[in-house]
């Protein structure tokens, strides 16, 4: 493939959902140093959100922000529609997420339901809306940042595990449902990011920086990946880890 054909694949407008994320914003760099040059910032209206944009703007990028709650799914098509009523979308970045406080959120169920609902079930209806939008256009992408640890129940976070499992089998199978319609999905499972979010629990081995998410999803995007794994041999070590006996698994420090 040619240098110019590759590049056609890095997106002119981006729509990120969750405005604030460390990764949604070092992605959002990236593209802007290349060719991206427009950016809505979706997310709760908040000085950090106010912050996003401006720096994005000092770095060229036409820059707005939408008002948008992953709790509130029944407002996702009209504030999404009014982005895709200005003008097409060349790729959705749904980064939104909390991890929660597994310790904490197994005594409170209704804790517990929240995370379910920003993780899994607010992405559903985003990531519908949307869909419907790319497809109407017959051109974009939309990356989903999953998480490797939705890939196999930990005890240490089996509530944020299992709502990024479900949240993983919704984008791909909207890959599936998109298939041959011109739009595309990308799901990306990073090992733990090192982040302000994360600043607190403790490292684990193959963590990774949103700066390295952000290049695997430039590189994915050129290459029109449907899966891109952070870091790449992260792939190898979840297919021995999801088909160990769970006797063993349990007694494994992951």
């Amino acid at each position: 493939m040619s240098a110019a054909k590759d590049a056609h694949r890095l997106p002119q407008s981006l729509l990120i959902l969750g405005g604030t994320s460390q990764i949604a914003l070092a992605t959002a760099r990236r593209l802007v140093a290349r060719r991206t040059r427009t950016v809505w910032l979706a997310g709760r209206p908040s000085p950090a959100l106010e912050a996003a944009a401006e720096h994005l703007r000092a770095l060229g990028a036409d820059t707005r922000t939408l008002p948008f709650d992953a709790l509130d799914p029944e407002a996702h098509e009209a504030a999404l529609g009014k982005v895709f009523a200005e003008g097409e979308i060349d790729l959705v970045l749904l980064a939104f997420g909390v991890l929660g406080d597994q310790a904490t959120d197994e005594r409170d169920p209704v804790a517990a339901a929240r995370v379910a609902q920003t993780n899994y079930t607010g992405a559903v209806t985003a990531g519908l809306v949307c869909a419907r939008a790319l497809q109407t256009q017959g051109h974009g992408s939309m990356v989903v940042l999953s998480s490797a640890a939705g890939e196999r129940a930990r005890r240490r976070d089996f509530l944020y595990g299992s709502s990024k499992a479900g949240l993983d089998v919704f984008a791909q199978g909207l890959g599936d449902a998109l298939y041959g319609t011109g739009a595309h999905v990308m799901v990306v499972r990073p090992a733990h990011v090192r982040t302000r979010r994360t600043a607190a629990t403790e490292p684990e081995p193959l963590s990774t920086t949103p700066e390295e998410v952000a290049t695997a999803i430039e590189l994915g995007l050129r290459r029109r990946s449907e899966v891109v794994w952070v870091p790449g041999v992260l792939r190898l070590v979840m297919a021995v880890l999801r088909h160990l006996p769970r006797p063993l698994f349990r007694r494994l420090p992951v």
